[in-house]
């Protein structure tokens, strides 16, 4: 079936929203997220993409991809995303310029659904009926209260049987705090939950695997950079000195990123982002990488964004319920999942389901 229109333009804004507190991990800290949100029309119909990223990356969307995005077939999403890759060569295919493709990317897709009336899950084909998801934060900056609210509201309010904190605080110079951290973590969401953490590349890999040892007396089943991602040497000493899953993955851009990561043998689940890597093009193919490499894969932040992604790739571990994003697609956009219970359903609705709220996205708009 061949469309009858072709995408007119993209609309590009970028919002700046505060988080609700201070937040940190291991080797950085923040006081804001920025959101960079594409829309993609074709006659009446409009498809919605976004990205977190620096606000540079709507002016990429604007100079770079619009015109070699005007006047395509969103039928054909394969062919315009060759188009942009080739497009941002000489802007750097990863970074700034790979965040702005996958907006675009995503809100082409989210276009080609609403144009046929399916939901975008749909679309792509189910792989099951769910996304299991954990909830992420446990940040570095919260006192034991904040974190003990945080995770009891997700594990014994909302019903997710696994939880997520931040450790490798101050690049790894506290481990004593880091191990308090994950013991108060155990106590609080009890014996059945499972136990991640995500140390976002502070330790050393020995200072790691020492770590892990000491952590094993809570049961941690997920340990999430350990290493800088770009040590494949040390993840994959990690790797296999721990009980714990090493996981990586989430600031690849392009598969050969994913390919090289797959066959150092670093990691025991790959993580994607569709924000960085491409869009739900480039998720395709880091998820085949992955299976071909007999591993499963767990989705990046941005839940909503992944949800209709996620439920239609067969090797899918699981979906990150971050509370950054989940705070700022909540409030500026209808539609978005609900945890309660520990999964997510892709939505019935056309696309993947959200719509902006304009009013509510007007307060946070710097672009």
């Amino acid at each position: 079936m061949r469309s009858h229109l072709v995408i007119g333009d993209l609309h590009v804004s970028a919002y700046r929203v505060p988080t609700d507190r201070p937040e940190a991990d291991g080797t950085l800290s923040w006081d804001a997220t920025t959101m960079v949100v594409v829309r993609a029309d074709a006659g009446e119909a409009a498809g919605l993409g976004w990205t977190y990223a620096p606000a540079a990356a709507a002016r990429v969307v604007t100079d770079l991809l619009a015109p070699v995005v005007r006047g395509g077939d969103p039928m054909d999403v394969p062919g315009l995303w060759t188009a942009m890759v080739r497009r941002v060569r000489n802007a750097g295919r990863t970074g700034v310029a790979g965040y702005a493709v996958s907006a675009v990317d995503v809100a082409i897709w989210d276009l080609k659904a609403r144009l046929l009336g399916v939901p975008l899950a749909r679309l792509f084909g189910l792989a099951g009926p769910s996304v299991p998801v954990y909830g992420s934060g446990g940040f570095t900056t919260y006192d034991d209260d904040v974190t003990t609210a945080q995770l009891a509201h997700w594990v014994h309010e909302q019903g997710i049987p696994r939880v997520k904190i931040k450790i490798g605080e101050s690049a790894g110079a506290m481990p004593a705090r880091d191990l308090h951290r994950v013991a108060l973590a155990r106590r609080v969401i009890g014996d059945a939950a499972e136990l991640y953490v995500d140390a976002n590349g502070g330790y050393g890999a020995k200072q790691a695997v020492r770590l892990e040892r000491r952590m094993r007396d809570h049961d941690v089943r997920w340990f999430e950079e350990p290493v800088s991602s770009d040590d494949l040497a040390g993840l994959r000493l990690v790797r296999e000195r721990s009980d714990a899953d090493v996981a990586a993955g989430e600031y690849g851009g392009d598969l050969v990123y994913f390919t090289r990561m797959c066959a150092a043998g670093a990691v025991d689940c790959l993580q994607i982002d569709a924000t960085r890597c491409g869009g739900y093009t480039g998720w395709s193919g880091a998820a085949a990488i992955a299976a071909g490499h007999g591993l499963e894969v767990s989705a990046h932040c941005a839940p909503n964004l992944h949800a209709p992604v996620a439920a239609a790739t067969p090797n899918l571990r699981h979906m990150e319920w971050f509370h950054d994003h989940v705070r700022i697609e909540g409030a500026l956009f209808d539609g978005a999942a609900d945890p309660t219970g520990g999964a997510v359903r892709p939505p019935d609705a056309p696309g993947h389901g959200l719509t902006l709220r304009a009013a509510a996205a007007e307060r946070y708009r710097v672009v």
